[in-house]
């Protein structure tokens, strides 16, 4: 059975849809969810579904990256996960902490990598013109947003979407998305979804 931490940073509806497809059968289950924010709403639903929840607070770390990843990376260690996936963990990782989990890390981003690596993914599609906006999950590298694609998922771009409206329906692809990920890479296949 793979062991899967989810790192969040919010009210974790990715965390849920991955969490509430690890039973049964499925080859994963979630040991952690942790956070770089204590009133993050996704520990108390992590809670309540009986997964160990934990935070390691950037803000005392102001200034200080290294000391805060050694941190997080410590009480990763503790959780011992085969897999972490990153659903909305608001921090940029430097190279030193992704090398350290390399090739056992995975993020989602709201966008059609490589187009639209960072913030604000569905305002700049909208803004480009693109008929196709959508989602995708890859293994984390040390650049941002970049890494090989295990996965995405396509959503129309409609005459009046607003980035509001584009990002509510990439989110319900997010959650088909990921889930469908993590149990191919969880029976140790990596080959390409796409949904």
């Amino acid at each position: 059975m793979m062991r899967v931490a989810i790192l969040i940073s919010g009210g974790g509806s990715n965390m849920l849809a991955l969490a509430d497809s690890m039973t049964g059968a499925h080859p994963a289950r979630p040991v952690l969810v942790l956070s770089n924010k204590p009133d993050a709403g996704g520990l108390e639903k992590a809670a309540a579904r009986g997964i160990a929840t934990a935070c390691v607070d950037h803000r005392p770390f102001r200034g200080d990256r290294p000391a805060f990843e050694a941190a997080l990376h410590d009480r990763l260690v503790q959780a011992a996960p085969d897999l972490i996936c990153l659903a909305g963990f608001m921090r940029v990782l430097t190279e030193n902490f992704v090398e350290a989990w390399a090739g056992r890390m995975l993020n989602i981003h709201p966008s059609l990598l490589p187009k639209y690596r960072g913030l604000d993914t569905h305002a700049r599609a909208i803004a480009a013109g693109d008929s196709e906006a959508g989602c995708t999950v890859h293994e984390v590298t040390p650049a941002l947003d970049d890494g090989p694609v295990l996965g995405q998922a396509r959503v129309p771009i409609r005459t009046d979407e607003t980035p509001e409206t584009l990002a509510a329906r990439v989110l319900v692809q997010e959650h088909r998305l990921y889930p469908a990920v993590v149990a191919r890479v969880a029976t140790g296949d990596r080959r390409r979804i796409d949904l």
